[in-house]
């Protein structure tokens, strides 16, 4: 848990100290370069945002497949209802990062 409280404040702070940069003032001659750096931007974030959700989704499709040949193995009387409810839980984070998918779109359409 440590290793991972780590990792979080690391982000944070990164992400903390890339806010700056959205607070300059704009200058009358450089409004184009700016649009175009900004577009730049947003485009890698949403691609590193929609990274993380993969990846967030693909653990958490690793620990319900693994928890449910555990518990197949265990009793193999209710695997009909695990398979059930294994299928349930990966269908919803499927959708989840689809959601970010559409979410990636939509940050990224041309203005």
């Amino acid at each position: 848990m440590s290793k991972f409280r780590m990792l979080l404040f690391a982000v944070v702070g990164i992400l903390m100290s890339a806010m700056t940069v959205f607070a300059q003032a704009e200058a009358a001659t450089g409004a184009a370069d700016n649009a175009s750096s900004v577009s730049k931007y947003r485009a890698l974030a949403a691609g590193i945002g929609f990274g993380i959700a993969v990846i967030g989704g693909a653990l958490g499709q690793s620990r319900i497949g693994a928890a449910a040949c555990e518990g197949a193995a265990r009793n193999p009387g209710a695997a009909g209802r695990i398979q059930t409810m294994m299928i349930l839980g990966l269908a919803l984070i499927e959708s989840l990062v689809l959601f970010a998918l559409l979410v990636v779109f939509a940050v990224v359409k041309p203005s």
